[in-house]
C-alpha cells in the first residue's frame, strides 16, 4: 500500500502556556491543570515574568509552535494577556490560523465552541472601548497641560539666549553658515530659529 505523506493530516494538539510573575513562584498547579486538559510536557511552555512584560520568550515560542487544528490552553486568562486588547490580539491571530483557544477556569472563554466565539466578539468590543477611553483620557490630559501652560513634547534644546544671538548676528549681516558655526548648531536649526521670528 502506497502512503501519500502529503495527505497525512496534522494531529490536533493541546498546547499549554503557564506563567508566574517571579522566580520564587511555582507553575506546578498550572502545569497539572494543563496536563489534565491534554497538554504534554513537550507541548507546555512556561515563562517566569510579569504579565506586563512585553518580551515573553516562551509565549512567543508557543504562538509560533501552534498549528492549524491545535488549541492553545491556559489555566486563567491573566496568565496569558496584559489587557483585553492584548487578549483580543492574540486570539484574533490564533483564529486566523485555525487555532482554538481555551481558558480552563472559565469555560465561556473557549473559541472551539460557538458560545466562546460570541464571548470573544464581546471581548473585542471591550478592547476597542478600552482603547477609545485611554485615548480620550490622554487627549484630556494634554488639553489640561496646555491650559496650565505646561510644555509638551521634547524639552527645548535651543535656549532663548541662543535664539537672540542668532537674530543679533543675522541683523549684523552674518551668513547662516557663520552663525551655525558660531553657536554650534546646524544651518537647518539656524534657519528654523529665523523662521520663528
Amino acid at each position: 500500500m502506497n502512503i501519500d505523506f502529503k495527505e497525512i493530516v496534522h494531529i490536533m494538539a493541546i498546547i499549554g502556556y503557564a506563567r508566574v510573575s517571579t522566580t520564587d513562584q511555582n507553575t506546578a498547579v498550572q502545569i497539572d491543570q494543563l496536563r489534565a486538559a491534554g497538554a504534554t510536557d513537550d507541548t507546555i511552555f512556561q515563562d517566569r515574568l510579569s504579565g506586563l512584560d512585553n518580551d515573553r520568550p516562551k509565549l512567543a515560542e508557543a504562538l509560533r509552535f501552534v498549528r492549524k487544528g491545535d488549541t492553545l490552553v491556559v489555566s486563567k486568562v491573566d496568565r496569558l494577556a496584559r489587557s483585553a486588547a492584548h487578549l483580543h490580539q492574540i486570539v484574533e491571530d490564533l483564529d486566523k490560523r485555525g487555532v482554538g483557544f481555551r481558558v480552563l477556569n472559565d469555560p465561556s472563554l473557549d473559541t472551539t465552541k460557538p458560545h466562546g466565539k460570541l464571548m470573544f466578539g464581546i471581548l473585542a468590543s471591550i478592547a476597542e472601548f478600552e482603547t477609545a477611553l485611554r485615548k480620550e483620557r490622554q487627549m484630556e490630559g494634554i488639553a489640561k497641560a496646555k491650559a496650565r501652560g505646561d510644555h509638551l513634547g521634547r524639552p527645548k534644546t535651543v535656549t532663548d539666549e541662543v535664539e537672540q544671538r542668532v537674530r543679533d548676528m543675522r541683523a549684523e549681516g552674518a551668513s547662516i553658515r557663520a552663525i551655525a558655526a558660531a553657536i554650534g548648531y546646524s544651518t537647518a536649526t539656524v534657519q528654523k530659529i529665523m523662521k520663528g521670528e
